[in-house]
């Protein structure tokens, strides 16, 4: 194979609306998963958040009763397709903040568990700053080319019969 074919089908890859499709699901499932923890162990979710010496210590409730639940409608929204564009950008913003917080206290050297999908995750590292920001360009992916199985769209078609 030459290189202009390698390249050529290298490109259909990464610009696929398959390949967005597949990422969507993905990104989607991950958040529902994350946030089903958080919310059955909100006090321990609190302490984690607490753990990162980034948030004051009257917010750290409201975040952990509050996230949980934005990152399950989101996921959930993104699954299904309703409003994939907005929620895509929703779960973008959330995933810059975890980056960032993760980023902040790898450098600082502070010795505490992600908190991403239970309390007793291993200790956070470079490892945990490069999964996030794979995450994080699923989710760019997800925004430029995610095109399949739209709720919205079949929704949206329905109403034009009637």
């Amino acid at each position: 194979m030459s290189t202009k074919t390698v390249y050529n089908f290298m490109l259909r890859l990464l610009t696929s609306k398959e390949l967005a499709f597949i990422f969507r699901l993905y990104i989607g499932g991950l958040f529902v998963y994350a946030s089903l923890y958080k919310i059955n162990y909100a006090v321990e979710f609190a302490e984690t958040i607490a753990n990162y010496q980034l948030v004051p210590y009257w917010a750290v409730n409201f975040l952990a009763v509050t996230m949980p639940w934005l990152e399950l409608i989101c996921g959930l929204m993104l699954i299904i397709g309703f409003r994939a564009k907005a929620v895509t950008v929703i779960i973008g913003g959330m995933m810059v903040m975890f980056t960032v917080a993760l980023v902040i206290n790898v450098i600082q050297d502070t010795p505490i568990s992600c908190g991403c999908f239970s309390t007793s995750d291993e200790l956070i590292g470079w490892h945990t700053v490069l999964r996030d920001v794979i995450w994080l360009g699923m989710i760019v992916h997800i925004y430029y080319f995610d095109r399949m199985f739209h709720l919205e769209n079949r929704f949206l078609a329905l109403l034009r019969r009637i």
